[in-house]
């Protein structure tokens, strides 16, 4: 089940990875993403929302000269890429310009450096500072994302509203059996303590669901 795949728990999967620090500043205030709906389906939904888990294709260009500097169709075998949506996976832009977005839908947007790469830009993936980005984008699936009230409860067995490191080592045994890779005893240790640096923030031995980063705070 892709929507639950273990590495989605773990690991970011970045289409370019979000800038470490928006650039602030009043003008920055007045700019927004916008959006063009080149192709809407009928009947459209789900729509995507916060903490989705979405598979999509993109394209990259640059606003001053119209060149790409980022397919998705060429990299990774053409897969499109999965991310989960307003986490800061990918940059502010596609954040908020692929919300409440279906299945089948595709869209132009075009987003200014504020929400992109600022002043600094990115030179590893070609884009200069200051610069506008527009992306092509066709959504495939909208699923739901991997730090959802229902996986949290899934890996809490005792309901106690925290994770254990027992619980945890659990649920990797089951998506280890789910999956049927051959993987080296030593992985299942190794992931383990790596979520736990990642995620137990103060240190208790426990993720907590806010240190799960469970998007519907209301529900737990």
């Amino acid at each position: 089940d892709m929507g639950r795949a273990l590495g989605l728990l773990l690991l970011p999967l970045a289409l370019l990875a979000a800038p470490a620090r928006a650039e602030g500043g009043t003008a920055a205030a007045a700019e927004e993403v916008q959006i063009e709906v080149l192709h809407l389906p009928e009947p459209c939904s789900p729509k995507s929302k916060k903490g989705d888990l979405l598979n999509a294709h993109y394209d990259g260009f640059l606003a001053s000269d119209g060149s790409k500097f980022y397919c998705s169709r060429t990299q990774n075998e053409g897969h499109p890429k999965w991310f989960v949506l307003g986490v800061g996976q990918v940059i502010k832009g596609l954040d908020i310009a692929m919300m409440n977005m279906c299945p089948g839908e595709k869209r132009k947007v075009t987003i200014p450096p504020s929400l992109a790469y600022g002043q600094q830009g990115y030179a590893q993936g070609k884009i200069p500072p200051n610069a506008t980005l527009i992306f092509e984008i066709e959504l495939y699936a909208v699923n739901k994302g991997p730090r959802s009230v229902e996986a949290f409860n899934q890996i809490d067995k005792d309901r106690d509203k925290k994770l254990s490191e027992l619980e945890i080592s659990q649920y990797l045994k089951e998506e280890f059996a789910r999956d049927g890779k051959k993987r080296h005893p030593s992985a299942h240790d190794e992931i383990l303590a790596d979520i736990f640096k990642k995620n137990d923030h103060d240190g208790d031995g426990f993720i907590s669901a806010k240190e799960y980063n469970v998007y519907q705070h209301d529900e737990l």
